[in-house]
């Protein structure tokens, strides 16, 4: 059986994780959000393979989380009160980060 949530909820300012194996992973939401794995937040190389990474300005709002949905079987998406919502955290991505 592969990795998944079993339940995933936001406390105060983390987010909780239950997991299928039985272990449960907290996230402060500041983590979360600055280790958003998508382009805007990290960049992406350029022809020449040097990564471009955007200007990309945070305010409180950036680490407000608003919500999030399951992507596939694979990923959450989360969505932030400042409007970003293109992360996509894969599963194995969300328990490394909690480590």
């Amino acid at each position: 059986m592969s990795l998944q949530p079993v339940q995933i909820q936001k406390i105060g300012t983390e987010v909780a994780i239950a997991w299928s194996d039985g272990e449960e992973t907290y996230l402060p939401l500041n983590t979360l959000r600055d280790a958003c794995p998508c382009a805007t937040c990290q960049g992406e190389p350029d022809i020449t393979g040097k990564v471009i990474r955007p200007r990309n300005e945070l305010t409180d709002t950036s680490y407000e989380l608003s919500g999030w949905q399951i992507v596939g079987g694979y990923g959450v998406q989360p969505r932030w009160a400042d409007g970003h919502s293109t992360g996509i955290f894969s599963y194995q991505y969300l328990r490394k980060l909690a480590t």
